[in-house]
């Protein structure tokens, strides 16, 4: 049996392809600890945020569905009532009636 040199008082284990150093060393990677908590807080940061989408979604068709149904019909009602009280001045002034400062009803 021949005696392998020392290299810096240490023998050094034979050295393996390149290949599989390399798929040996992204194993050791991938399977880590770090690596898996890493995985992890991923997984949970995108179903929070998925959820989050998901209901500040439900909250805008609430928030919008209610103002079409309440506040759409009081704008068109008050766009009436103005354009109403601007034909009844009109009508006042061609028939030479003075200008009143306010309609009130």
């Amino acid at each position: 049996m021949a005696a392998q040199p020392k290299r810096g008082g240490v023998s050094l284990p034979e050295r393996r392809s390149a290949a599989k150093a390399e798929s040996n060393i992204l194993a050791r990677i991938t399977s880590s600890p770090l690596v898996s908590r890493g995985k992890q807080a991923a997984c949970d940061a995108a179903f929070v945020s998925k959820k989050l989408l998901r209901s500040t979604g439900k909250a805008a068709w609430i928030a919008g569905t209610t103002f079409l149904i309440l506040a759409v019909p009081l704008i068109i009602e008050m766009d009436r009532e103005q354009q109403l009280n601007e034909l009844e001045l009109q009508q006042a002034s061609l028939l030479g009636a003075p200008p009143t400062a306010s309609v009130s009803k």
